[in-house]
Parts: C-alpha cells; structure tokens; sequence
C-alpha cells in the first residue's frame, strides 16, 4: 500500500562546416569509449537496482498515503468477502473523506474484540516478509485489525428488531442486500444512539460476526473513528474475485439525519 544547454552547443550552425564536421568527430569517439569502457551487465544491473529502489519507495508513499493492502481471515463479512481475499483500503476514509452508511471499514482493534495474537514464528526470512508488508508490497497479516460494515454514524439510533427482523436507523427499517443470502440471520435485540466520534459496525454474514452487538459491554460495543484505518474499496485477489466494494446507498436512501450528527457524522 514522485541539457538544453548540450543540445543548444551542439546545435548546426549555417555555414559553419567545419564546426559541424568537428561536432560529429567528438560525438563518435565519446560513444567509441563509452563502449569500449561500458561493462552491460553492470549496466544491466544498474538499471534493475534503480527500478527496484523506484518501486519501493513509490509503494510506501502509496501505502502510507493513499491506499493499504489486507488480507481476510475470516467468514464475518461473507458473501461480500471471503476468507483470504485481499484488498486495498482507501486511506482518505475517514480523513479528509467522511464515513458514510454502508462503507466497509478496516479498524484496529483498540477494544480487545480479538484475542491476543500469536507470535509470528521466526524463520530465515521473517525479516523479508516483515520489510514487504511495511512498504505495502504484501498484505498485512497481523490479524489485529477487523473489516465490518458501518450501519450507524454518529447520532444515528440502530435498533432490531422489527416485525420482519430487520434492522433500523432512525426508525427506518433496512432492506439489508448485502447481508448473507444463505442464512436468515438470528435476532438479536438492541437499541443504541450512536455518540459523537463513533460508528456502529455489523458483519453481512450476521450468523458468524462478532460485531458491535456482541461488544456493548465495552465502549458501548461502539467503533472509534480515529480507529478506522480506511474504506475497503477493491478486492485485488484472487483474480476471480477481482470487484469493486459497493456501500449500497440505496439501502439508506431512505434514512434521516440523526438528532446529533455533526462533524463526524454524514
């Protein structure tokens, strides 16, 4: 997860043959010991070492500015994303770019929902895979971050469940498109207004989702903002799954402003 100068002294001047005539023997015996002297493979080498340097520091500003790598460790967000894809999140979301409904979001995992993590086993080259995923050519695989779904903003009230067992955002009930189509999810009741500088996440595979409604005894089961590290746009891999992550506002077309959105809100 940037010599007007020679050209002009060599330039032909009209009647001026035999500085043209001596401008043409200077050039041919500089390219003669340019040869002579030049060893390709060093060449060769060269070019490659300047192509390598380019690209990595070309994808650590990419990484550190505009766009990161992760990988799927989970079912929480199936059908939408599958175990070991890999995507690209967008790190202009939340900042300058607002959230919105419907984003899929990557998070760090500030409220302990994940259990400790494992130490990496070391090995010959640990240090490789390491300096890679820093300068955003491979995915981080820390497995300390997670992806859901932002259903409420700050201000927003989300409850569940109506009559038909959907969610609401401000007395809307939602037709959920993205929610896995294979399993009816399972009720779960609750009731929160949103606070200021947070989001409400949910997973669209409800049945397997460890989300903002099994967390409320910890920060109210609520998201920080400052947590998001960005807005999952693309599935890179595999080559099949190749897609564009859709926030379906159509969805949430429908659903007011909350009572206390500002700043952080939509």
């Amino acid at each position: 997860m940037e010599g007007p100068g020679d050209s002009a002294g060599a330039r032909d001047e009209p009647g001026a043959s035999g500085g043209a005539e001596g401008a043409a023997e200077d050039t041919g015996e500089g390219a003669g010991k340019n040869t002579k002297s030049g060893n390709p493979l060093l060449l060769w080498l060269k070019e490659i070492a300047t192509v390598v340097v380019i690209a990595v520091v070309l994808s650590f500003l990419i990484k550190t500015f505009l766009f990161r790598a992760f990988y799927i460790p989970s079912e929480s967000m199936v059908n939408t994303l599958d175990i070991n894809d890999r995507i690209f999140i967008n790190l202009l979301v939340p900042e300058p770019f607002a959230l919105q409904r419907g984003d899929v979001v990557v998070f760090r995992d500030a409220q302990g929902w994940l259990p400790a993590a494992a130490q990496k086993p070391a090995g010959p080259f640990t240090w490789v895979q390491d300096g890679l995923e820093f300068v955003g050519l491979l995915p981080d695989d820390s497995e300390q971050h997670l992806v859901k779904r932002v259903v409420g903003l700050p201000g927003d009230r989300v409850s569940c469940c109506d009559a038909s067992g959907r969610v609401s955002v401000n007395g809307v009930p939602l037709d959920e498109s993205y929610v896995n189509p294979a399993e009816i999810p399972s009720p779960m009741s609750f009731d929160v207004v949103v606070p200021a500088g947070k989001v409400w996440v949910m997973g669209d595979n409800r049945n397997h989702s460890a989300d903002s409604r099994l967390h409320q005894q910890v920060n109210g089961g609520f998201v920080n903002i400052s947590d998001v590290e960005g807005k999952a746009t693309v599935i890179a891999w595999p080559v099949n799954r190749w897609n564009v992550l859709d926030n379906h506002p159509d969805v949430f077309r429908n659903v007011p402003a909350g009572a206390a959105a500002g700043s952080d809100g939509k």
